[in-house]
């Protein structure tokens, strides 16, 4: 491990887990299950403080519904465990893609390639 990748996992939380939680996850943390994303969830010995080490950028919207409920004690047993039952209507779980390429653009968005004019709206103009 180079000296800056040790620095920045010293000092930052969002570059992976931090020194102290790999400690603490060493010490205290069972592995309960892995999300299709490479995301690694933990519990410890009475399953009362649950998380996640994240496989890459930790950002939140990348658990899924499925984990975030066993996260936050809605559900008692992981999905690894008691799966849920999806509807046919529900679609595959996707991360926040806001300020990315794939964010979804309204029709009148001026960031959108081919912008369309808006009709119901004049702009004011001083007199």
């Amino acid at each position: 491990m180079s000296s800056k990748s040790m620095l920045l996992r010293l000092l930052t939380w969002w570059n992976g887990q931090t020194l102290n939680t790999q400690v603490w996850t060493r010490r205290f943390g069972h592995k309960v299950g892995e999300d299709e994303q490479g995301n690694i969830y933990y519990q410890t010995e009475g399953g009362k403080r649950r998380w996640v080490i994240y496989n890459g950028e930790s950002e939140a919207s990348r658990v899924s519904p499925e984990w975030h409920g066993w996260l936050h004690h809605t559900y008692p047993e992981p999905p690894t465990r008691a799966p849920l039952q999806h509807k046919p209507w529900e679609q595959p779980h996707q991360p926040n893609l806001t300020g990315t390429p794939g964010a979804y653009l309204p029709a009148g968005s001026i960031l959108r390639a081919d912008p369309v004019k808006r009709r119901d709206y004049d702009a004011w103009t001083p007199e």
